[in-house]
């Protein structure tokens, strides 16, 4: 698996929105928090493409959900899931090697549900978590209209995008279990790409 990192595919607009405060940091500009979303989407596009049964009926492929964030802890808003782990003694850093990320995060895709969280330097929860959902009036407060959800978003991507625009995280990124979608999450913003637009000039040829 190439460990070529690109920039070029987030398309997201990182600009903070007109009512965040101007004296926060916007870590998503940050060259390095561009680098770990890429490295994260490149290994979730290349768990989507080489899984080769989505569309067939009652079978799910490989599903993930990462929260990137900057506070030390995440108590305030996420729960333990229970003894759902990522296995740090395979990957404790993003940063460290893309290919013992990709295993690691094949063998949760698989097997796991929960979210798993990476700090902004790139170090990984071991305890995976259930992010609690923000209410109507929280989104309001937060980005003073809500934000648009999707028809084909189910619950893991409605919670990822609510999850965004929370104080200390950075980005959220989502593997569509259903379809093998790979949707990225910044400030309640979404650029995403489905199983057939995955990989670019990084795609796996058959």
């Amino acid at each position: 698996m190439n460990t070529e990192t690109n920039r070029e595919r987030n398309e997201i607009d990182t600009e903070s929105p007109d009512n965040s405060n101007t004296l926060d940091i916007g870590y998503a500009h940050h060259q390095q928090i561009e680098e770990m979303i890429d490295i994260v989407r490149y290994c979730l596009e290349t768990l989507s493409f080489e899984f080769d049964r989505w569309g067939e009926e009652h079978v799910k492929g490989p599903g993930f959900y990462l929260v990137i964030v900057s506070g030390t802890s995440v108590e305030e808003y996420a729960d333990p899931m229970g003894r759902n782990r990522w296995p740090i003694e395979t990957c404790q850093n993003i940063f460290g090697n893309s290919e013992e990320f990709y295993r690691a995060a094949s063998t949760v895709s698989g097997t796991m549900d929960g979210a798993v969280v990476a700090s902004i330097d790139g170090a990984l929860l071991e305890q995976m978590v259930r992010v609690k959902d923000l209410s109507s009036q929280e989104l309001r407060a937060r980005t003073g209209e809500g934000v648009g959800y999707e028809d084909w978003m189910g619950s893991r991507h409605m919670n990822a995008l609510d999850t965004s625009v929370r104080d200390d995280v950075v980005a959220t990124i989502t593997l569509s279990e259903e379809n093998g979608r790979v949707t990225t999450f910044i400030n309640g913003e979404f650029t995403d790409y489905s199983r057939n637009e995955v990989g670019g000039r990084w795609r796996v040829q058959p």
